[in-house]
């Protein structure tokens, strides 16, 4: 099994001579990029590829060249490209896509889709489907079961949404955003971008406001806590910053969030947590300058001022121009004690000793690089699935349900989804994996694929989880009788059930009310 293959999606070229359909050329790496992610496949981000273009040169209204896209692709280590075009003659919307492969040279013969501009995502996600049946470890799923798996996508608030990211003034991008939102309240990554553009304009509180919407369990999740706790901490919120770093820590583990919990800790006067958190940033990343000066100022204001000498004598090898490392370290080889906290005067106001020195504050990371932390999550997990292969199909099996069932406790329910699947992939006749998917549906709204995925479980070997999703399902749908039925059938199996008896007792109540 190959490893994880990178692949770069660019803007299509528009060579239709109809006004106002501009926009559609960025739409293609945005629908493709979500259609074709998988555990084996990590698309580049608008972002990274927006970055490698201006560096080269290249302004985003200017179509490149292929050999141009090459250049940028090799620079990006992309192993594939995926390039096209698009038309409309007034009736009908046709877009042509062609795959390059990296690593032999080899452009793929291209696909094309065609119908309605008013289907353009469904065509959209029937050329992603027929690019990936291009690629090595292609999959297998039907073109209609692709279809059908994947979320939709409301095609005005989309329109909006890119015309957003497009947008080069705020007030373009702010009006774009909230009109997409308008169409669609739940758009997260529309929630994402509106947050980001007052995040960038310094409006913190409207930004913490978009931040904090996102849902946890959404794939952007990760971001948005980050920038909202940013926002927090650059208006004075340390405890709500401080929340929002170690939720996400828990969820991805990256350095620049045990920095920044040091940060927030330092500003609360949690001055022995701070250095536990710069200890673990400086022990994950010992290369980063700013973590060994964070660490520093940290010891010596805890009174530990060899260790923070030799912290920013660390931090001076890698930035030997830093000013305020030097001044810190002339300050310990002077003797000069670490400053007193900060006491409070009769009136309230804060006193510090004349003479006090000034310290410099500790630096906050503004980075978040979960894409990097993700593509390396694929490797290990490519590598383990290779490991799997040759292992039969119900420990294969097992491995996946057990990997879900630990992102469900970490709320992430899409990679969890994903490995609830693998799971079924791997062995179709494990009932657990079957499952927990139809918990997992059922909660997404997927009524039909719920039931469908219960159904399959029960028959295969029947379970309280699968028979409480048909009850649940059956009750919502106002079929008491058949809900009291799959409830009484759960409690025979597990009589102690909690959720169970909970449950059988929503069906009484509503037997009740019936009569």
């Amino acid at each position: 099994m190959p490893g994880t293959l990178t692949l770069l999606v660019v803007p299509f070229e528009n060579q239709s001579a109809a006004p106002g359909l501009e926009w559609i050329s960025e739409a293609f790496p945005e629908v493709l990029s979500q259609r074709m992610a998988s555990s084996q496949i990590y698309v580049i981000s608008r972002e990274d590829r927006s970055y490698a273009f201006d560096h080269s040169g290249i302004p985003q209204s200017v179509v490149p060249s292929r050999a141009t896209i090459y250049g940028i692709a090799e620079q990006m280590g992309a192993d594939y490209v995926v390039m096209g075009r698009y038309t409309f003659d007034g009736k009908t919307f046709t877009a042509t896509a062609q795959l390059l492969d990296m690593r032999k040279l080899h452009l793929y013969p291209p696909v094309d889709s065609s119908g309605t501009l008013t289907s353009l995502i469904d065509l959209q996600t029937a050329l992603a489907w027929q690019l990936l049946q291009q690629m090595p470890q292609h999959s297998a799923m039907p073109r209609d079961q692709f279809l059908k798996t994947l979320p939709p996508i409301r095609l005005d608030a989309f329109e909006n949404y890119i015309r957003g990211t497009l947008a080069t003034s705020y007030q373009q991008r702010i009006h774009y955003f909230h009109d997409a939102l308008k169409l669609n309240p739940s758009y997260t990554l529309a929630m994402l971008q509106l947050g980001k553009t007052y995040f960038d304009n310094r409006e913190y509180e409207s930004a913490s406001v978009w931040f904090s919407r996102v849902p946890r369990t959404d794939p952007v999740a990760g971001e948005a806590t980050f920038l909202l706790g940013m926002s927090e901490f650059y208006r004075g919120n340390f405890d709500k910053a401080f929340a929002a770093f170690s939720y996400l820590s828990t969820r991805v583990p990256l350095t620049e969030l045990f920095n920044n919990m040091g940060v927030t800790e330092a500003r609360r006067g949690h001055r022995a947590q701070a250095v536990d958190y710069f200890s673990k940033a400086v022990n994950s990343d010992p290369n980063d300058a700013d973590y060994h000066f964070n660490l520093a100022v940290a010891l010596f204001k805890n009174g530990d001022s060899i260790g923070g000498a030799r912290q920013l004598k660390d931090e001076l090898q890698q930035r030997p121009t830093d000013g305020e490392a030097k001044t810190l370290l002339d300050m310990i080889n002077h003797g000069i004690p670490p400053p007193m906290q900060a006491t409070a005067s009769a009136t309230g106001n804060a006193l510090l000793p004349a003479a006090q020195p000034r310290l410099p504050l500790e630096r906050i990371k503004r980075n978040y690089d979960e894409a990097s932390y993700r593509q390396l999550q694929m490797e290990i997990e490519n590598f383990t699935e290779a490991r799997l292969a040759k292992v039969d199909g119900p420990t294969h099996a097992a491995y996946h349900v057990q990997r879900g069932e630990q992102l469900i406790a970490q709320n992430l329910m899409a990679d969890a989804e994903s490995e609830f699947r693998q799971a079924i992939a791997a062995y179709p006749n494990d009932a657990t994996a079957h499952a927990q998917l139809a918990m997992l549906l059922e909660k997404k709204g997927d009524v039909v694929n719920a039931r469908s995925e219960a159904q399959t479980s029960i028959r295969l070997k029947p379970n309280v989880d699968a028979l409480l999703v048909l009850a649940r399902l059956d009750l919502k749908q106002n079929q008491v009788q058949s809900a009291a039925g799959d409830v009484d059938r759960a409690l025979a199996l597990e009589p102690a059930n909690s959720a169970a008896q909970a449950l059988k007792r929503d069906v009484a109540s509503r037997q009740t009310g019936a009569q």
